[in-house]
């Protein structure tokens, strides 16, 4: 895809300095540009970077003004940062805008779609599956039967989701995603042989729920695991079943979630974090990476370390755990003083 800087301009509403026909088909930084891309300054200590970018265009704020002669064009705007962020947004929609229904693919019966279906090759669609408008299916991705899937939805390459789930409108499912595998349900018998408990329940994702590369999200074991509008999730966490995760909560990597744990909304939870289940996260709590949940934590709560400590007890704690071997000598000596 080609733009001219005129026709950036107009997305932009910005005013171009130099040629309005300069063609750009790529993006790079300000230092690594190259002929045909287009950059941006904001930060003023790259400036030196605008004299020697091999950029075609860039976008700067109308404050800006050269302090010697420039090869690249520019696009002057209130917000270059602002700005080039919303270029990449128009970029990115532009780039997934795809339609129709390749071919092979299946699509089982009673299957009903809206309008700007893309449906990429080996993709299989089961029974009585529910398809909003404008919903992108990248090629190998399975969804099973009976699974509503709302408006403007993007499921990337080899996503699955399994029967009865649920997804609102403009959900993004990244690829190797499982949404609605089996709960981790098993009975001890009494020889101690463990037998599945079935996982009849499904998952929820509600309104603009984004789910990162590679987790899982498990089903319910009965009733719903439920995902409130505007979670994020990140690449390969994995949400046990009947979890329910609040509004605008969001979750970095390689963080596990145990069965049945309600988190409330606004939580921020960092990457590697262990959460045991049956307990309850109120709204607006930090979890600092690493950390280990395993009671209930009150709404506001900043909590880090395995078990979890409040924020501020475990650096206290911690400048006095990197003192250790001094502290135990002191005490040593202190001991030795006392027997004389």
């Amino acid at each position: 895809m080609k733009f001219t800087a005129e026709q950036i301009a107009g997305i932009l509403e910005g005013d171009v300095v130099g040629n309005p026909e300069a063609e750009v088909h790529t993006l790079a930084k300000i230092e690594e540009g190259i002929d045909g891309s287009l950059t941006f300054l904001a930060n003023p200590k790259y400036s030196p970077y605008i004299y020697t970018t091999k950029a075609t265009i860039t976008i700067v704020n109308r404050t800006f003004e050269p302090e010697s002669e420039l090869s690249t064009t520019l696009i002057k705007v209130d917000d270059a940062y602002k700005s080039f962020s919303k270029l990449l947004e128009y970029y990115n929609q532009v780039k997934l805008m795809k339609s129709g229904i390749e071919q092979p693919s299946v699509l089982s019966d009673n299957v009903e779609y809206g309008e700007g279906l893309y449906l990429g090759s080996f993709c299989y669609i089961g029974k009585n599956v529910k398809i909003g408008n404008n919903v992108k299916i990248y090629p190998n991705s399975f969804v099973g039967d009976n699974v509503t899937i709302g408006d403007n939805c993007i499921l990337f390459a080899g996503v699955r989701v399994y029967s009865e789930t649920v997804m609102g409108d403009n959900c993004t499912i990244h690829s190797g995603a499982i949404i609605g595998s089996d709960g981790f349900g098993y009975a001890p018998n009494e020889e101690g042989e463990y037998h599945k408990v079935p996982q009849i329940g499904n998952v929820i994702l509600e309104d603009n729920v984004d789910v990162g590369a590679c987790t899982t999200i498990d089903r319910a074991t009965l009733g719903s695991t439920v995902i409130k509008k505007g979670v994020k999730l990140d690449n390969q966490i994995q949400i046990a079943h009947n979890v329910v995760i609040g509004e605008n909560t969001v979750i970095a990597s390689q963080t596990g979630i145990a069965g049945s744990t309600k988190i409330g909304k606004s939580c921020i939870i960092g990457g590697q974090v262990g959460i045991v289940g049956h307990i309850t996260i109120g709204n607006n709590v930090r979890i600092q990476a690493q950390s280990g949940v395993s009671k209930n934590l009150a709404d506001g709560e900043t909590v880090q370390g395995t078990p979890s400590l409040g924020y501020s007890d475990f650096n206290k704690s911690y400048v006095h755990f990197k003192n250790l071997p001094k502290i135990v000598a002191d005490v040593e000596d202190i001991k030795q003083q006392i027997k004389q």
